[in-house]
């Protein structure tokens, strides 16, 4: 008797245990509808961040629009939230063939090939209509889109999550202000050289350690957007946000092209068509949540900021020494034609 009201007070102790597990999921919203075991044909897809973000949730409105076209043929196993590993982990793996795809940071892309990092150049591709334009100018695109099949890598389409802008725990309205400032950016070659050339205090730092980081004051401020400042809470310490707008964030849907080959030609088609189609709707659903998360983070008492034109055009002239460094990496027509076409 003993050992049964032991055995019944420890299945008492688990079930609630196991209950708040299963509520703790975060991706409990995104399973898929179907039984995919008896899919021909896999394709591992990864991604660092939440689903919360319309640029993330891509990847299952392409798991289930291809699914549903191919007839249950291919299925789109997507992996957000680091689950196979960090991006340069997943790069790795990206071009062994380990993982089929990925849809990479723009600042970890640049590591892929040195073109995919145009986009990340200050005050290039820096506007929503910017990008549009650069997205469906052929001769801006494919450059771009081919840029990494040396490595074996396709670039089928791009996502993002807004405008680049600093986070703060003290507000930056000008350049003085801003180099009392120590900003985490990415682990990315460009915003290392865009940093230095603006002469700002910077620190390299993976993203999982940035929360900790700026509760501790290692670091005051945060380079990224204001939709994942707001969306991943980091406007609960860092209360301040300038609105430098001088990139897009984007989300590089990378595809190893090895695998891409071997499948066969109909789902081929589908897998492209559907990656083009949802990526499209996405770049729009961005533009609304950039909108709406903004106006969710000014509600909450989040102070946007913006430099003076002055200021503004200060940043620019000292961008140039960048420009021309990844001119000679991008190269120069090529980057020409795109300032010259989005009229920088």
């Amino acid at each position: 008797m003993k050992k049964i009201l032991v055995l019944l007070l420890s299945l008492c102790l688990v079930m609630p245990a196991l209950a708040a597990d299963e509520k703790k999921d975060p991706l409990a919203a995104w399973k898929p509808a179907f039984d995919p075991s008896a899919a021909e044909y896999t394709y591992l897809l990864s991604n660092v961040s939440h689903p919360v973000i319309e640029g993330v949730a891509v990847g299952y409105r392409i798991r289930d629009a291809v699914w549903e076209r191919s007839g249950g043929r291919l299925y789109v196993d997507y992996r957000p939230l680091s689950q196979l590993g960090g991006e340069k982990d997943v790069i790795n793996k990206l071009k062994l063939g380990a993982i089929q795809g990925m849809l990479s940071s723009s600042v970890a892309a640049a590591n892929v090939a040195d073109t995919l990092g145009i986009v990340n150049l200050p005050y290039v591709v820096d506007t929503f209509d910017k990008l549009d334009t650069f997205r469906e100018n052929p001769e801006l695109w494919t450059p771009f889109q081919n840029s990494a099949l040396r490595s074996g890598i396709m670039v089928p389409d791009i996502t993002g999550y807004g405008h680049y802008g600093w986070a703060s725990t003290t507000p930056v309205r000008s350049l003085s202000d801003a180099k009392k400032v120590n900003f985490r950016i990415a682990q990315a070659p460009v915003n290392k050289d865009a940093y230095e050339a603006w002469g700002l205090k910077f620190t390299v730092m993976p993203w999982p350690d940035v929360p900790q980081a700026l509760q501790t004051g290692v670091i005051d401020g945060l380079d990224h957007t204001a939709i994942v400042c707001n969306i991943t809470k980091k406007f609960t310490i860092a209360k301040y946000f300038t609105e430098l707008n001088y990139a897009q964030g984007l989300f590089v849907h990378l595809m190893n092209k090895r695998w891409f080959d071997k499948l066969p030609a109909d789902l081929q088609a589908v897998l492209l068509e559907v990656i083009a189609e949802e990526s499209a709707k996405t770049r729009e659903l961005t533009k609304q949540q950039h909108t709406a998360q903004v106006e969710a983070a000014r509600a909450a008492g989040v102070e946007f900021i913006s430099l003076s034109a002055e200021e503004k055009q200060a940043l620019i002239k000292m961008s140039e020494p960048v420009i021309e460094k990844w001119s000679q990496k991008i190269g120069t027509d090529y980057l020409e034609t795109v300032r010259r076409t989005l009229g920088n």
